[in-house]
């Protein structure tokens, strides 16, 4: 008797092979936020638990406690909602809301009263990162400095973070313009590994600018600031570098974010310490237009 083979599409006893494909992530194109929910999630670098990265209505990010807590226990001043993948800083009504990581922190003094059941959650987290420091997978940042600070440059001249003017509007860069790296996702689902200056496209200029105030706020004195100025480039150069995205997946808009973008709107009294007076040396600007 001659064995029948069995068909590539069937198991051993002849049931049907299913194969399941993976979903791709998606981001639904009404949403105002491009990132993944796998880029939100982060480990704080004082305490090592995790925390949820939002962006802000200000366009700024802000760090939430990853679970919802009772409004009845957070006070009003620190209650955030989610709308659309946007933390707005209110409550929306509902018995339950976020609330900002620093009022949970263990390492960090909390700056208003809280109730008994957030600082029940504040010695758990606590207990955890004790937990993560004795067994050796984290160690918590060095405490910051009190002293004042002032602005550093890299070797290479260039501010360690340049204030930069898109669309009439300035931003302070997370990192030198070299180490700017799309937030984009691959097709291999990890993040781009290409840089937002195009290697043959064009650049922006260093320029003295005055170091303007916002609206509201108390005048500065009279000065020039160092700002790397994008002015000049084509509206839609501007807004790839506004994006923080390389040529290429700024060509594809439907890609996904696998990080946020590292701008934050350049507040002259708040980043005092990034202000430089001077421009980087010949040398800097000359490897930037290149």
């Amino acid at each position: 008797m001659c064995p029948t083979p069995t068909p590539a599409g069937r198991h051993w006893d002849g049931s049907p092979r299913v194969t399941r494909r993976p979903r791709p992530l998606r981001v639904a194109g009404t949403s105002p936020s491009r990132l993944l929910r796998v880029g939100q999630s982060r480990c704080c670098r004082q305490c090592g638990n995790r925390i949820d990265l939002y962006q802000r209505t200000d366009q700024r990010p802000i760090a939430l406690h990853p679970a919802e807590l009772a409004a009845a226990d957070v006070p009003e001043s620190s209650r955030w909602h989610l709308s659309g993948g946007i933390a707005h800083p209110h409550g929306d009504g509902s018995a339950w809301c976020r609330i900002p990581h620093t009022l949970l922190c263990p390492r960090r003094t909390p700056t208003c009263n809280t109730a008994p059941g957030l600082e029940a959650i504040r010695r758990q987290l606590a207990v955890r990162t004790r937990r993560m420091i004795d067994t050796g997978n984290f160690t918590p940042a060095p405490a910051t400095s009190t002293q004042p600070t002032t602005a550093t440059d890299t070797d290479t001249g260039e501010p360690d973070r340049p204030v930069v003017q898109i669309l009439l509007c300035r931003y302070l860069a997370e990192h030198p313009l070299n180490d700017l790296r799309c937030v984009a996702q691959t097709r291999h689902r990890h993040r781009c590994t290409h840089t937002v200056p195009a290697p043959n496209g064009p650049t922006g200029t260093w320029r003295l600018l005055p170091a303007t105030t916002q609206h509201g706020q108390l005048a500065l004195p009279d000065g020039l600031m160092a700002v790397y100025d994008l002015g000049k480039l084509p509206y839609s150069e501007q807004l790839r570098w506004r994006a923080q995205r390389c040529p290429t997946h700024a060509a594809a808009p439907g890609a996904a974010e696998l990080a946020l973008a590292g701008w934050q709107p350049f507040d002259p009294l708040l980043h005092a310490t990034h202000i430089h007076t001077r421009l980087p040396h010949p040398q800097t600007r000359r490897q930037g237009r290149g």
